[in-house]
């Protein structure tokens, strides 16, 4: 005797909410235990779905906002325009704990968005997931919001942003560096690194460092790391050293589908040589509104043959 289950399918169907939802003024406080899936209904008020391998969504659509412009920073398809007139699906990114030097206690809720989709999935090579951010403070047992930006900027592939990390870059001033990769099928994964920081009133990027990562390519590759220059004569908005360390072998490039384009600081060395070892070393100093490149990036070889 045999049985057959047959799975039932899902009517993925996104709530309609007010325009309020993307009110940066909105107020939000309760008590302990933090749940962030219970802070995300809250924000973004849609249906919850809880669908196999993980994944959990808020389906939600907004037919009386305006839509407005969001860069995405793969630069294919032009600005996102958020939210979405076929509705959105909403997932929590991470949640992320920190605390001040007078141990003021903080979290901020990073959420990606992203078109909404009957089957549930994120599609599209070159379409990033939308960044939200939240944060909250602690005063005793009550967590409080302090800012709400629904969306900021996409970045990453297939609608899904890569998970920011909290990075100190100024005496108790906060950021958020995002690793963004992607390239087309077969082709060379080249890597952007991006700092998200509040400035002028709303998290936006402030800093893009292009080469910070390259794979996929048998011939070439490097990945980069970066370091807040320890600096007590700047305040807020510390210099950043970005290094590029990675490995060059010329004879490997018969397996390459793609020609990868190589930092400039390494390209002379690799017409002559076969094989070596690299690490380019680049500092960032913020200039009134963006981080930019200063003086000229330094490179050290090793294992030339």
């Amino acid at each position: 005797m045999s049985t057959i289950c047959f799975a039932q399918d899902i009517d993925i169907k996104p709530k309609n909410v007010s325009d309020t939802i993307l009110n940066s003024k909105r107020t939000l406080r309760f008590s302990d235990p933090f749940n962030e899936e219970r802070i995300m209904q809250k924000l973004f008020p849609g249906k919850l779905y809880h669908l196999p391998d993980k994944n959990t969504f808020v389906s939600w659509t907004c037919k009386t906002c305006k839509p407005a412009p969001f860069p995405d920073v793969n630069g294919v398809e032009g600005d996102q325009m958020f939210p979405y007139t076929n509705g959105v699906a909403t997932r929590l990114l991470a949640n992320i704990d920190y605390s001040d030097s007078k141990e003021n206690k903080f979290k901020i809720i990073a959420f990606n968005h992203s078109v909404h989709d009957e089957d549930g999935l994120q599609t599209g090579r070159f379409s990033g997931g939308l960044l939200g951010l939240a944060k909250f403070a602690k005063n005793g047992k009550i967590w409080e919001m302090k800012s709400f930006q629904p969306a900021v900027a996409a970045f990453g592939a297939f609608a899904q942003c890569p998970t920011p990390k909290i990075v100190e870059i100024g005496e108790d001033q906060f950021a958020f560096t995002l690793s963004h990769i992607n390239g087309g099928a077969g082709g060379p994964y080249e890597g952007y690194l991006y700092l998200v920081a509040g400035f002028d009133g709303k998290y936006q990027i402030i800093m893009e460092v292009p080469a910070y990562h390259l794979t996929n390519v048998a011939s070439i590759n490097w990945s980069g790391s970066y370091k807040v220059v320890d600096d007590t004569t700047k305040k807020h908005f510390r210099d950043i050293i970005i290094k590029t360390n990675g490995t060059f072998n010329k004879e490997a490039k018969a397996e390459d589908e793609f020609e990868a384009t190589l930092p400039q600081e390494i390209a002379e060395m690799a017409k002559t040589k076969t094989k070596f070892d690299f690490e380019i070393e680049r500092r960032f100093s913020f200039k009134g509104k963006f981080y930019k490149m200063v003086d000229k990036p330094t490179v050290k070889f090793s294992n030339v043959k």
